[in-house]
C-alpha cells in the first residue's frame, strides 16, 4: 500500500482541472504554497481537496489519523462500505511502492500512463488528519503488491465530493493505466525478473 507520494503541481494547474469539472476551488486566507515535492510521506502535511457548497475547498491536512500508542491510519480498506462523511480528493502525480524483503528495497514510481500530469486519490478526512482508501490490486499494481490506492478518474470526482448518496464506485484501474519506473534498486533485486 502507499506510503509515500509526489506532489509538483502548481495551484493555478489545480484550480483549472477543478474549474473544466465546474467545481471552482477555493481555500481560506491567502493562496496557499504549494511547493513541488517529490516526496509526501506519512504524517507530512500535505494538500486536499474537500466539497464545498462554492465548488471545492483546498486545505493542507496531515496525513494519517491519530491512534493513541499506535502508529497513524495512512491507508484504509475500501472494500463493502459506503463512506457518508469526510470524503476527500488527495491531489498527486506519482505515487511509490516498494518490493524486496531487505532494505533498502526497490523502488518504483507509478504515474498515469496517458502523460497526464495530475491524478486524485479517494481518502477521508477525520478531524485535522487525511487518510487514503485501498482496494484490491489492479492488473499495473498487482505484480508489486497486493492493494493499491484508489485512484478516482476524473469523472468521478465531483460525485466523490458531493453528497452521501452520490458515492461512486470504487474499483482499480484498468490495465495500462499506469506506467511505472524503477527509481532504486533493492540490495536482494534480481536482473530481470518482475517483482513479487
Amino acid at each position: 500500500m502507499c506510503n509515500e507520494y509526489r506532489f509538483k503541481q502548481t495551484l493555478d494547474r489545480i484550480a483549472r482541472e477543478f474549474s473544466a469539472l465546474n467545481l471552482p476551488l477555493h481555500w481560506a486566507g491567502g493562496a496557499p504554497n504549494l511547493e513541488p515535492r517529490d516526496s509526501i510521506r506519512p504524517t507530512d502535511p500535505a494538500p486536499i481537496i474537500l466539497g464545498a457548497p462554492e465548488g471545492a475547498e483546498l486545505k493542507q491536512l496531515r496525513w494519517g489519523f491519530v491512534q493513541p500508542g499506535r502508529p497513524p491510519v495512512i491507508n484504509f480498506r475500501s472494500e463493502g462500505r459506503r463512506f457518508t462523511a469526510g470524503r476527500c480528493l488527495i491531489p498527486a502525480d506519482g505515487f511509490y511502492e516498494f518490493t524486496g524483503a531487505k532494505a533498502p528495497k526497490s523502488k518504483w514510481l507509478f504515474t498515469p500512463a496517458d502523460g497526464g500530469e495530475l491524478f486524485c486519490i479517494a481518502g477521508l478526512v477525520r478531524d485535522d488528519r487525511f487518510t487514503m482508501l485501498t482496494s484490491a490490486p489492479g492488473p499495473d499494481i498487482a505484480p508489486y503488491h497486493d492493494r493499491q490506492i484508489v485512484i478516482l478518474p476524473k469523472d468521478r470526482w465531483a460525485a466523490w465530493l458531493g453528497p452521501a448518496e452520490a458515492q461512486p464506485s470504487l474499483e482499480p484501474l484498468p490495465a495500462g493505466s499506469l506506467k511505472v519506473e524503477q527509481i532504486r534498486r533493492g540490495t536482494d533485486a534480481t536482473e530481470g525478473q518482475l517483482p513479487l
